[in-house]
């Protein structure tokens, strides 16, 4: 289509309570004797509690897309330490990153995993909250897959299309003479037809008109949008829509130049998503997504990489821009939608929380998270070597990160 500028180039499943996070703190009883550090003005050892009683082990939340590879290296750690195992609840990167920021204290976690880097205003939060010092662990890549059920044909797609498909609003589609082809509510006009789309003009926009596949485009399937992602707390979504939504939107000519001119509104026209059914909240969950996608073989979804190279009888993923979201082609960074993983730790819990060292070592050791280590099993893509072994040796020394930009 001439308005297309194609741009080809850990383990306890139970969930803790959480009704003390915001009680007064108390003195706490350590099971584990504090190795001697420097405290924060107003903080000691003996006040990092806050509401609850000491507890045996590390509690990590988090990522649902990191929660399978620290649920590993949490199994490893308790198989092969003297420390208890882990306790590691999937609560999505946006919910983790508040639980983490609480408060520092046995009452809060002591680690978190995210699909996305911590956001400036998480990070501030931290601070506001007394979590005055974190380390960020980059642990691996993966990918953002667009997927459906092996029973049905893959699909070969461009992000510009797939932006078109699931955005909440599109500019007024014109034919080749510059003319609108809909009216204000988003109804195509009497006469006129799909394939007479010749562009885009962004004078309006209108609610996205588009319900089928193919009426983005003839070489698109013919059957009705339904794609099945995860909700706007979660990291998996927020990469989507940065690296997929937004870059889709900057192929369509009129919201490039929009994007130069007016760089906020184009940011909140590319980056919202329809909410007439064609795109369905499907909880935190990446594996909700694939066992609905088995039963629905019409229907796409959005999850991580990790999920399809556990699920690959019984998935596919689309082609984006003409490529595959294989492990070499995510982690040389040539598929659109490769994205860093990362684990976050309060160091303020280093020698108050049992076992905290320990496990970050374990989870930066070239078994867990090499290219042949046991993550790389479950779906993991392994930094490339020098970038690892400077992400080890920074994770271990417990290396506050900074504000980020």
């Amino acid at each position: 289509m001439a308005y297309l500028r194609a741009d080809h180039g850990f383990i306890a499943l139970a969930m803790l309570a959480l009704a003390a996070c915001g009680e007064p703190r108390e003195e706490i009883v350590l099971l584990d004797e504090p190795a001697e550090t420097v405290e924060p003005a107003g903080q000691t050892s003996a006040n990092l509690g806050a509401g609850v009683g000491g507890r045996e082990g590390l509690r990590m939340v988090g990522s649902s897309t990191v929660f399978p590879f620290a649920t590993a290296v949490a199994e490893n750690f308790g198989a092969k330490s003297a420390f208890p195992t882990p306790v590691v609840e999937s609560t999505g990167t946006g919910g983790g990153m508040n639980l983490f920021c609480a408060g520092v204290g046995l009452g809060f976690p002591d680690l978190t995993g995210a699909s996305r880097p911590i956001k400036a205003t998480e990070y501030q939060l931290c601070q506001d909250n007394g979590v005055v010092a974190i380390t960020e662990i980059p642990i691996g890549y993966d990918g953002i897959v667009l997927g459906n059920s092996v029973v049905s044909d893959a699909m070969d797609i461009e992000r510009v299309q797939l932006f078109l498909a699931l955005v909440a609003e599109t500019p007024m589609p014109v034919d080749a003479e510059g003319r609108p082809l809909f009216d204000g509510r988003g109804e195509i006009s009497e006469g006129r037809n799909y394939g007479e789309i010749a562009g885009f003009s962004c004078d309006s926009f209108i609610t996205n008109p588009f319900q089928r596949w193919s009426d983005i485009s003839a070489e698109l399937p013919s059957q009705r949008i339904e794609v099945f992602g995860p909700p706007p707390t979660s990291g998996t979504r927020d990469a989507f829509v940065e690296l997929d939504m937004i870059e889709g939107a900057q192929h369509v000519p009129c919201l490039d130049e929009l994007s130069d001119t007016d760089a906020h509104m184009f940011e909140r026209l590319a980056s919202r998503i329809r909410e007439d059914g064609a795109w369905v909240d499907a909880g935190e969950n990446d594996n909700t997504i694939v066992q609905t996608l088995a039963n629905s073989p019409s229907a796409f979804g959005i999850f991580g990489y990790s999920f399809l190279e556990q699920n690959g009888d019984r998935i596919q993923a689309a082609r984006i821009d003409g490529i595959e979201p294989t492990y070499e082609n995510i982690s040389n960074g040539v598929y659109p939608g490769s994205r860093s993983l990362f684990v976050y730790v309060k160091n303020q819990h280093d020698g108050v929380a049992p076992g905290l060292q320990a496990f970050v070592e374990e989870l930066t050791s070239e078994d867990a998270w090499g290219p042949f280590g046991y993550l790389a099993e479950r779906g993991l893509i392994a930094l490339p070597e020098a970038r690892r072994q400077q992400a080890a040796e920074e994770a271990r020394a417990l290396t506050p990160m900074q504000m980020p930009g």
